[in-house]
């Protein structure tokens, strides 16, 4: 099944499709939001990703019990849950500029939604998609004013079952979403390799007859190229400016470069895995004589008989198929032969 945001189509033999994910690696300064949307644009990323939210829309402002983050979590710098979200979320006040410049590189940017507010604001843009993140997943209310738009959502199961993931594209069907994709997902960060199971993308594929991909939080480029070879559709990937700066997400992001190169290996990736097929490439064809065939390795005068000490399999490949050997041995010589003639049949008696 293949679906489209805007004019680019997704699933099917089309071209991955690779979102850069912005999250809070802006560190609270616009300027370094629009320097990353355009970073993200000249990598050549199909879309950029906002996370929209504000703290009190995704939390409360508790600092003791469940919303203390604890000591063993990566941003434990934060005393609570509430001044991590106020740390990272994107002000909701440069949206406009963030959709003017969106529209002026022509790349698509879009926003992973937390609440029905979020999902307001959204909509006096021109997104073209919406996503879910992985927490929110078992919000249907959510989900169902994301199904109401119209618009394809993009639904991350890091922290969902088979089960969890049943009734949330069961519930955006029913409110009229047809236009699923769904992201294995590993809400770790960042993931260990051994914990993402690629294998699973190809199983969301086949179970909800929809495009599946990667929402990545691996280090390095490696896991993404691997899931597109398994036949991944979207990958997502945190980006970062090439500042060196820390950031709430910037330690399991990539630098533009690193972007850049992914999507490049991407392409690359896309390119080999190619179809079912034996016969000769072009390139493979040139070099076909490199195969091994049958050789003179000794002088023989005619008459002489053909045996292991006169006849060798070896490159290249101009003489006789070596499967032809056995048929030879013992049989005679119709002509005077040196070192290096080829065998063919028109020397044997």
């Amino acid at each position: 099944m293949k679906i489209n945001i805007g004019e680019r189509a997704i699933g099917g033999e089309e071209p991955c499709y690779v979102i850069a994910e912005l999250s809070g690696n802006h560190g609270g300064d616009i300027r370094k939001a629009v320097a990353l949307l355009k970073a993200a644009a000249d990598a050549g990323a199909d879309a950029i990703k906002l996370q929209v939210y504000r703290p009190d829309t995704i939390t409360l402002n508790v600092d003791h019990g469940d919303f203390a983050i604890p000591m063993d979590n990566a941003w434990a710098a934060y005393k609570n849950l509430y001044e991590l979200y106020e740390y990272a979320h994107t002000p909701w006040e440069w949206l406009p500029e963030l959709f003017a410049e969106a529209a002026k590189l022509g790349v698509e940017l879009f926003g992973s939604v937390f609440d029905e507010t979020s999902v307001d604001e959204l909509e006096k843009f021109a997104v073209k998609a919406y996503k879910i993140a992985s927490p929110e997943i078992v919000d249907l209310a959510l989900l169902e004013k994301v199904a109401k738009t119209g618009k394809p959502v993009i639904v991350s199961t890091g922290l969902a079952s088979l089960e969890d993931i049943c009734r949330a594209v069961t519930c955006l069907k029913q409110h009229g979403c047809e236009q699923i994709i769904l992201l294995k997902c590993t809400t770790a960060y960042p993931t260990p390799p051994a914990e993402v199971n690629l294998k699973t993308i190809q199983h969301l594929k086949d179970t909800f007859q929809c495009p599946a991909g990667l929402s990545d939080h691996t280090v390095g480029i490696g896991v993404s190229i691997a899931a597109v070879a398994l036949g991944a559709n979207v990958i997502e990937k945190h980006i970062k400016l090439d500042d060196g700066e820390e950031t709430v997400d910037s330690f399991f992001s990539l630098t533009v470069a690193e972007f850049q190169t992914m999507l490049a290996e991407i392409r690359r990736a896309e390119l080999a895995v190619g179809k079912v097929d034996y016969s000769l490439t072009p390139g493979a064809n040139k070099n076909r004589n490199g195969r091994r065939s049958l050789y003179i390795s000794a002088p023989m005068q005619q008459g002489d008989i053909f045996t292991e000490l006169n006849v060798k399999s070896v490159r290249p490949g101009f003489g006789l198929d070596p499967q032809y050997k056995s048929l030879i041995l013992g049989r005679k010589a119709g002509k005077d032969l040196i070192a290096g003639d080829r065998l063919s049949w028109d020397v044997i008696q």
